[in-house]
């Protein structure tokens, strides 16, 4: 049974940093694609950023672009989101999404098989 499960998430002001993270288990963490998610009350679901898991290959969406990084920590199948300057704009509820079968890791939401249940990012200006 594939699990996802998110953490650190919470509230900071303008500026500031947060480091959000997602354990997964139930299959081959190092074989497929993983992504980050986001999701503002009343907007659509936003791919923020992926990568393939054995290549390291990224994929940022242009409003994070130098201040998000994903990396992978494949020895603890853990996934991660560094969110540095951050915005009132980043403001959302962020999901963590796998994708386990070969196929393309563009961060849409298609693409991706499950989920995890989100952490909330509030940002104050």
């Amino acid at each position: 049974q594939v699990q996802l499960v998110e953490s650190g998430g919470g509230s900071v002001q303008a500026g500031g940093s947060l480091r959000l993270s997602c354990t997964a288990s139930g299959y081959a963490f190092s074989n497929y694609c993983m992504a980050w998610f986001r999701q503002a009350p009343g907007k659509e679901r936003e791919g923020v950023a992926a990568v393939r898991i054995s290549s390291g290959y990224t994929y940022y969406t242009d409003s994070v672009k130098g201040r998000f990084t994903i990396s992978q920590d494949n020895a603890k199948n853990t996934l991660y989101l560094q969110m540095n300057s951050l915005k009132p704009e980043d403001t959302a509820m962020y999901y963590c999404a796998a994708r386990t079968s070969i196929g393309s890791c563009n961060a849409i939401a298609t693409n991706f098989n499950y989920w995890g249940q989100g952490t909330q990012v509030t940002v104050s200006s």
